[in-house]
């Protein structure tokens, strides 16, 4: 790209996404592999969000922040996966500095707003079980409209940092990002400027992301515990954990997929690579299942879908 002083970001019209390493003889099957997935992520997402938005028992908060939920997945899923594909098929496997830089903070602004979203969950679930009588009043549609777009102005704030650090690097060295999308780590890995500062940004916004989030779904499920085993009746407590279980499910596999990315080692790309897709496409592709098998609303207003299906047909 030119001589290590003269050349800088502005320099830099397109980036190179290596992608993930397999024989040419593979490229169509893993191809293959990211349509379908990507097809169920569609497909379970946006019934989610139809089922929520038209059947009026699960106009509650806890739907309501489901049917969010289920944007936020589709939407990171929909930032990276699409162009993946087209780059698994195409032998120049380029992207814009511009798209380089939306693709990043839409997958930042998503990332962070979920984490918020399942915190938002955990403290309703916290309300319901809790503090049932100041349920309808704690958990009102202003309060829930609050708390998502507060979601979202955590993760937009978020990732107008994490871009202003990383593509105020210089890019002298190279322009070739040994991934399949535009991520902050193997974009600092191609800089020739000194990204202490990045990682002490990164950090930052690491522990104010995770350490509140994190404490808010501890303590509430603490409480939501200690509440429950009080519970005289076996059918109560079994009422009470089968609406919480889902959500842990969910809070389960996105930590511990983001921590699988992102605790990998960095010698070690194509690992990183593999666990990515477990986030990017596994993680909602499966929290809908989550939610539509352990939940009886849920099923019952599928259920109810059906039955009209069959009906006009």
């Amino acid at each position: 790209m030119g001589d290590k002083g003269g050349n800088n970001h502005s320099a830099v019209t397109d980036f190179i996404l290596v992608g993930i390493r397999v024989r040419p003889e593979l490229q169509s099957l893993l191809f293959l592999l990211f349509l379908i997935i990507y097809g169920m992520v569609l497909l379970g997402n946006l019934s989610m969000i139809g089922i929520i938005v038209t059947d009026p028992r699960l106009n509650t908060p806890m739907y309501f922040f489901l049917g969010n939920l289920s944007v936020i997945d589709l939407s990171y899923s929909t930032v990276i996966v699409p162009k993946a594909m087209v780059n698994i098929l195409s032998h120049k496997k380029t992207i814009s500095f511009a798209g380089c830089v939306a693709q990043l903070f839409l997958y930042a602004l998503f990332m962070v707003t979920e984490a918020f979203v399942l915190a938002a969950m955990a403290y309703d679930r916290f309300v319901a079980i809790c503090n049932p009588l100041l349920y309808s009043v704690r958990m009102s549609r202003s309060v829930c409209i609050q708390l998502v777009a507060g979601s979202y102005l955590c993760g937009w704030v978020s990732s107008i940092l994490q871009i202003s650090v990383t593509f105020s690097m210089s890019f002298c060295a190279s322009r070739v990002i040994d991934h399949f999308y535009c991520d902050s780590n193997p974009i600092e890995n191609i800089s020739c400027s000194n990204i202490f500062m990045n990682k002490m940004v990164s950090f930052s916004l690491a522990v104010l992301i995770i350490l509140p989030t994190i404490v808010v779904i501890v303590v509430s499920y603490m409480y939501i515990v200690s509440t429950v085993v009080k519970i005289r009746s076996s059918e109560g407590r079994k009422k009470a954990f089968s609406t919480c279980s889902s959500h842990l499910g969910v809070v389960s596999l996105l930590y511990g997929t983001v921590s699988f990315v992102y605790l990998t080692p960095p010698d070690n790309p194509e690992l990183r690579k593999v666990a990515s897709v477990c986030y990017i496409l596994f993680t909602p592709m499966l929290n809908p299942l989550i939610y539509s098998l352990r939940n009886q609303d849920v099923k019952d207003a599928m259920k109810k879908v059906l039955r009209k299906k069959k009906v006009l047909l």
